[in-house]
């Protein structure tokens, strides 16, 4: 953990002036480590969000934020040819001396950028309005990308998305077995092969060219939206880092697997944890009324199997760093990832009961 002083000396590299007055670590998320510090400048507090990349995740930190600020940049053209600005549309990344959007010292791989003012974020929320503003936020980023060239992305994490190299990778630690786990959680794995066939049918579409790329986010949990604070509506798009290309549905999927849950996912009473169908339909209204036009038929047609397949993906990639020891995901206690994969697999398995509806409702929102 890192002192003020040095966040300090972090700051002062992205030429941030004032008197430094304080800061706060943020414990949401499961890469990065976040903080906001606080400035005085002309008796006017400003506030600014420093994060340290975790390059054992992300071993090309620089590419990843040459994506970011040219993505940003992207999006930042495109709202000014139709409003005055875009302060608090898009994310605005701060600069060193060097010109460069990051800084490495002896602490780390670092990058800042000024806090959009009278924003909030919802970690879990029940409010469908706030969801709807979700879904709007994350189909209007896809959207203003619409015609960026996806070739032109580094891929920041090769085959993020590919469920059919996850569930090899799923079976070679099961064989490893390296922490002598797999035994104690036998149902679990037999659980995530059940639906290997489902969720490995999507990729397979993509690469028989039935499913196009398209620059996607693959982050979209509700607490990467920034909201008004006092309206509810939705502003800027945050957690950038993943931007690559993707499928359309992998976004909307992995939205409703964290959005539409009834509990958090880090919930250990199994009963508590299903697909709840009205905040699945808000997000769908939501994310759809921007998106739509821009989806070929096969696309809305896999939307619900989208939500599936990331939410067996999601659950079966904590099971995977489960057995091998916990080496990806940080965790709060030993069967952190054990418990986050149990609910991960209870709402998948709720979801297939659902599934006739969930395609309902796309269909009725296209």
């Amino acid at each position: 953990m890192v002192n003020d002083q040095q966040l300090e000396n972090v700051c002062r590299n992205f030429l941030i002036e004032g008197e430094y007055l304080s800061s706060e670590i943020v414990t949401t998320g499961h890469i990065n480590t976040t903080y906001v510090v606080y400035f005085k400048t002309d008796g006017e507090v400003k506030d600014y969000i420093l994060q340290k990349i975790n390059t054992y995740v992300f071993k090309n930190p620089i590419e990843v934020m040459d994506n970011i600020s040219n993505i940003t940049e992207y999006i930042r053209k495109k709202i000014k040819k139709v409003k005055a600005t875009a302060k608090r549309d898009v994310l605005h990344y701060s600069k060193t001396a060097e010109g460069k959007y990051y800084y490495v010292n002896d602490d780390g791989f670092w990058r800042c950028s000024r806090f959009i003012d009278g924003s909030v974020t919802y970690n879990l929320t029940s409010d469908l309005f706030i969801i709807e503003e979700s879904g709007k936020a994350f189909g209007e980023f896809q959207m203003h990308l619409a015609d960026y060239p996806v070739d032109k992305l580094f891929i920041a994490i090769p085959h993020f998305h590919n469920t059919v190299m996850r569930y090899e990778a799923f079976k070679e630690s099961i064989a490893a077995d390296s922490e002598k786990r797999a035994e104690k959680v036998a149902a679990e794995i037999q659980g995530y092969l059940d639906f290997e066939d489902m969720a490995t049918e999507m990729y397979k579409m993509q690469r028989r060219g039935e499913l196009p790329l398209k620059v996607t986010h693959n982050d979209t949990k509700c607490n990467n939206v920034l909201f008004d604070a006092e309206t509810g509506e939705h502003l800027a798009v945050i957690d950038l880092d993943t931007v690559m290309p993707g499928l359309v549905a992998f976004d909307f999927g992995d939205a409703i697997r964290f959005t539409a849950n009834s509990a958090s996912e880090e919930e250990t009473d199994l009963t508590k944890v299903y697909l709840d169908m009205d905040k699945y339909e808000a997000f769908a209204r939501g994310f759809m009324s921007k998106v739509a036009p821009t989806l070929s038929e096969n696309e809305k047609d896999t939307m619900a199997l989208g939500a599936i397949t990331m939410t067996v993906e999601c659950g079966m990639r904590f099971l995977t760093d489960y057995l091998n020891g916990d080496k990806y995901f940080a965790v709060a206690y030993p069967e952190h990832n054990l418990d986050r994969a149990r609910c991960q697999l209870a709402l998948a398995r709720d979801m297939l009961k659902k599934y006739e509806d969930m395609k309902r409702i796309i269909k009725k929102y296209c």
